[in-house]
Formats: C-alpha cells, sequence, structure tokens
C-alpha cells in the first residue's frame, strides 16, 4: 500500500488519517533499532572511557609510593631491608589476587569488582597518608597489592568489553599500556608534588584518593557489560597446568621472568636509594622519571617482538636487557646519572620484548580452556620472580652495600640470558586442528600486562 504510485498518474493517491497515524507509528517501530543501537553505542563509550580512566588512576596510585622511599628512609629510619618487604608484599597480595579473583568479573559482573578494586586502592592510600612504621608502609601495600590484582582483571576486561570494534587495535592497546601509562604517570607526578607541592608525605596520596573516587564514580554510573552467572566461588580456585605441547618452553620462560621480573622489583626496593647514595641526588621527581623510564619502554618492545619467533625474540630481548644491565652496574659504579637513565631506558624496552616472546610462545595453539590455567603458571612465575629475590636481597642488604646488590641482580641477568640463548626453542606446530594460534595481544582481558612489577 505504502509506496504505491499509479504510473499513469505520478502523484500517489490521498492516505486517510487514521492510515497515516499506523503509518507513522510503523516508521518509528522501523527506526527504533536504530536509535537503540545508538544509545548502546553512547553507553559503551561512556563504560569504556570510565574502565580507562580508573585503570590509570589505579595504576597511578600504585606507583605514587616509589618517590616517597627516600623520605621514608631520612625521616622515620626504615632500611633497605624494610623496603624490600613492602615490594614482597605487594607482589604477594597481586599474585594471589590474580590467581584467586583472576575470574571473578565474570561472576559477578565488571561493575561491582572493578569498584571493589579501587576501594581497596583507597584504602591503602589513606592508611600511607600516616607513616611512620614500616608495619604501616607494608600493610598499605598489601592493600594496593590486593586492589591491583583485581583492577588488573576486571577493569581490563571491561575495557576490552566496551572497547568500539574500531579501530581494531584499541581494545588491546588500551587494555594492555593503560597499566604502563598509569605506573608513570603515578612516579613522575608523585615525584613532582613530593618535591614542589606542600605536605611532601601526603599531597600525592590525597590527589590519588580523589582521583580514585572519581573513577568509581565514573563506573557507577556506567553501563554493565558481563551477565552475572552462578559459580563464582568454584572460581576462587586456582587453576596453574602447562598443556604438553608447550612445557618444553617453560625452563627458559621461567628463566625470562624471573630476571626481568626481579629487576623490577629492584627499582621499587633498591633504586630510590642508588639515586640518592650512588648517583648523588635527591630528587624526588628524578626518582620518578627513573622508574618511569624502566616501565614505559616496554610498550615499545612488546611489539618489536611480534616481528621475530618466539624463540629469536628472546633471545634477542635478553641479550639487549644484559646489555642494559652492564649499562645500569656500569653507571652505578661511575656515578653517572645520565647513563644510568640510558641504560634503564634499553633495560625496559628489552624486557618488553623478552616477556612478550616468552608468554606468546607458551599461549601457542592455546584453546580456550588451556588459558586461563596458562595464565595463572605466567602469574605464578612473575611474581615470583618479583618476591623471592627481593626477599633475599633484602636480608643481604644488612651486609652488602647497594653496587654488590646490584651486580647480584647482574649476574641473574647473565645466567637468565646464557640460559635463553643457548636453550630457547619454538613452539611444535600445532597439527591437531583444535588449537588457535594466539600472540599475548590476542585477549588482552584475560590479563593484565605482563610486563610490569
Amino acid at each position: 500500500m505504502r509506496g504505491y504510485v499509479d504510473v499513469r498518474n505520478p502523484k500517489p493517491p490521498e492516505t486517510p488519517g487514521w492510515f497515516r497515524t499506523i503509518e507513522r507509528h510503523g516508521s518509528m517501530q522501523n527506526g527504533a533499532p536504530a536509535l537503540n543501537q545508538a544509545r548502546r553505542g553512547r553507553t559503551l563509550r561512556l563504560a569504556f572511557l570510565s574502565a580507562v580512566v580508573s585503570l590509570v588512576a589505579a595504576f597511578a596510585a600504585v606507583g605514587s609510593t616509589i618517590p616517597l622511599f627516600n623520605i621514608y628512609r631520612a625521616e622515620d629510619g626504615f632500611t633497605n631491608a624494610g623496603i624490600s618487604m613492602t615490594v614482597v608484599a605487594y607482589s604477594a597480595a597481586t599474585l594471589t589476587t590474580l590467581l584467586m579473583m583472576g575470574r571473578l568479573s565474570n561472576h559477578l559482573g565488571r561493575r561491582p569488582t572493578s569498584i571493589a578494586s579501587l576501594g581497596l586502592l583507597v584504602l591503602g592510600c589513606l592508611l600511607l597518608l600516616n607513616v611512620h612504621d614500616i608495619g604501616i608502609l607494608i600493610a598499605g601495600r598489601l592493600l594496593m597489592g590486593l586492589g591491583a590484582g583485581l583492577a588488573s582483571s576486571s577493569l581490563t576486561s571491561y575495557i576490552v568489553d566496551a572497547a568500539p570494534a574500531r579501530p581494531a587495535w584499541l581494545a588491546s592497546v588500551a587494555s594492555s599500556q593503560t597499566v604502563m601509562l598509569g605506573l608513570a604517570v603515578g612516579a613522575i607526578a608523585s615525584g613532582a608534588l613530593v618535591q614542589f607541592g606542600p605536605w611532601p608525605r601526603e599531597l600525592i596520596y590525597l590527589v590519588a584518593v580523589g582521583f580514585l573516587l572519581l573513577s568509581a564514580a565514573l563506573v557507577a554510573v556506567s553501563p554493565e557489560t558481563a551477565t552475572p552467572s552462578p559459580g563464582a566461588w568454584r572460581s576462587l580456585l586456582p587453576r596453574v597446568r602447562v598443556p604438553a605441547r608447550v612445557r618444553h618452553l617453560l625452563p627458559v620462560a621461567a628463566a625470562v621472568f624471573l630476571a626481568t621480573w626481579a629487576t623490577g622489583a629492584f627499582y621499587q626496593a633498591f633504586v630510590p636509594a642508588v639515586v640518592e647514595e650512588q648517583l648523588h641526588t635527591r630528587s624526588p621527581l628524578v626518582l620518578g622519571l627513573v622508574f618511569a623510564a624502566y616501565m614505559a619502554p616496554s610498550v615499545l618492545g612488546a611489539p618489536l617482538g611480534g616481528r621475530f619467533t618466539s624463540a629469536a625474540a628472546q633471545r634477542l630481548g635478553m641479550i639487549i636487557f644484559l646489555a642494559g644491565w652492564i649499562g645500569i652496574i656500569t653507571a652505578i659504579a661511575t656515578g653517572a646519572l645520565v647513563l644510568f637513565i640510558a641504560a634503564t631506558i634499553v633495560a625496559g624496552a628489552s624486557q618488553g620484548i623478552a616477556i612478550s616472546a616468552a608468554t606468546r610462545g607458551l599461549l601457542h595453539g592455546s584453546t580456550l580452556a588451556d588459558r586461563a590455567p596458562i595464565f595463572s603458571a605466567i602469574y605464578l612465575l612473575c611474581y615470583s620472580g618479583a618476591a623471592f629475590p627481593s626477599l633475599i636481597s633484602g636480608e643481604l642488604s644488612r651486609t652488602f652495600s647497594l653496587p654488590q646488590l646490584a651486580l647480584g641482580y647482574g649476574g641473574l641477568a647473565i645466567v637468565a640470558t646464557l640460559f635463553t640463548v643457548l636453550a630457547a626453542r619454538n613452539p611444535h606446530p600445532d597439527t591437531s586442528g583444535n588449537g588457535q594460534h594466539m600472540n599475548i595481544h590476542d585477549e588482552p582481558h584475560r590479563h593484565p600486562d605482563l610486563t610490569r612489577p
């Protein structure tokens, strides 16, 4: 009826008023899906923005503590051994949360778990407002570790759920590199506020609390992207398993994770003292820049490693990583700050190459059911690499000097590099037809960025 035109008379016949009403109603119904789609697009963009802002705020809070370590050492008498215990506490808490609560947002929803993670970080910041005892610092960093672990799983999932389909790379980049951005921003902002702002021991935490609360409010008004489902309690049981087809890659991957994550922990626990005592500067801003110089370049290293096979990228990454460590040790011995920062950038970029390649190899041919257990194994190796060397070196710091401790970490880099060069292998070709090749960027929502400490 509608649209009928007499070919002999181009003017369509007059339509009765009641039919025009029905016609308009039908047109509105036909336009409803497009309108709903547009509204859904706007709400998902809000969720995406909220999740990105929240992840930056979360890891900015984590990075904000580093430039204050020297103040705690000078004013409260904290030792290097005590500060290294804060790294152990943070790493252990993050590992525990990732292993036990990494899938919780699949069952409870993205919004409540994301808000809970931000709440834990707020509690950690509030506790650190009054640090005059090493126990308070350890407790605050432990709460931050719990919050960071939960944020890593829930907020990265939220980002990927809500990311626009175009450009196709946006979800991967936003979920994996936002963590690095947050750590770098937090360290630099903290260094600047500690050095130039009022209340050097408190202001950065108050600013972090403000941004965390703003982030929680944004998440609260954003739409949920995951349908709650039963099985939350069962999801708390960690599953650690590496398929037999890639098990031969595990020793080299363990060496890569151990050396690189131990270095990240070294930068948290001992580099504040190194910058002050060996490189002769007390500037909190310089300390924040040094920490950021190790975190941020790994963003560049990860895509560079994708140009090579897994084994070749691990060898290349670890060789450059060792060169970076040689520069770090030389800079500490000579007191050359510029060389120290340059070598730090080299080490940071190369660890991104090696870690992403090791992870890519372990995930080769993995199925959906394989990936959570594989990542549990990766988390276990990574955070063990951060925690145990920190625990040991913290005790040794009572006897050995900082340059000697740096030599020990450099020795670990030598052993890991030699082992990687000699033993690195590529995954076996998947001939079963059941697996599907996947690299570290394919499913960023199933894991946080693995190049961060």
